[in-house]
């Protein structure tokens, strides 16, 4: 199967990371969005040139979160990473829904004021360190984010916290119950380690050149 993606995109990273825990091998094509060529193939699969992007069998799936789940419905061996339980499938839901538009977007926000070469404002530093909070009470009952055992909340999370860290050099020292949640996963997904280290590289490169 066939992944559209820009490597040092966190929406892109998570789906690697699913697949790795998945053991699905994916065809990586890593799309530079400053290449008309590029752009013009993706755009035939995709007229909205989306990314990321799945193809599998002929089935063409965008937006990471609807990738996610369409990897775990498709291809995991049980409901482990997505229960089947409404009452928990609805929490492992809130917290993807607040990772897309929580966390992720006031990580955005405050990235995107500095690649302007200026400073986020007080009200974007206080709403990002809100977020953060929130996902530490996540964790002050639980060992991980929405169940007693490891979700694909918790690996889109998981590459938006490293997003907040890599992007922001922000500080987790104050958040405890984070730092111990991030081993975690870490460890349950085969591979992730290297993975990261490749996308610290892939992203130092990005912020030097401004591309991919």
């Amino acid at each position: 199967m066939d992944y559209y993606c820009n490597f040092v995109s966190p929406p892109s990273q998570s789906v690697i990371l699913v697949a790795k825990k998945l053991g699905i091998k994916l065809n990586l094509r890593k799309i530079n969005i400053y290449d008309p060529v590029a752009m013009d193939t993706l755009s035939k699969l995709n007229p909205h040139h989306i990314l990321p992007m799945l193809v599998d069998n002929g089935t063409v799936v965008f937006e990471p979160c609807a990738i996610v789940l369409y990897l775990v419905e498709m291809y995991a061996k049980n409901d482990a990473l997505y229960p089947k339980d409404a009452l928990v499938r609805c929490v492992v839901n809130q917290r993807l829904f607040f990772d897309v538009s929580t966390l992720f977007k006031q990580i955005y926000e405050n990235v995107h004021v500095q690649m302007r070469n200026s400073q986020p404002s007080e009200k974007q530093v206080q709403r990002l360190q809100k977020a953060v909070d929130v996902l530490e009470s996540f964790l002050y009952e639980r060992s991980y984010t929405a169940a007693d055992q490891l979700t694909v909340a918790d690996i889109c999370l998981l590459v938006t916290v490293n997003a907040l860290t890599l992007w922001l050099g922000y500080e987790l020292a104050p958040y405890p119950r984070i730092r111990d949640w991030l081993g975690r996963v870490v460890a349950e997904i085969p591979g992730c380690a290297e993975f990261q280290r490749e996308v610290e590289d892939a992203t130092r490169a990005y912020v030097v050149n401004r591309k991919i």
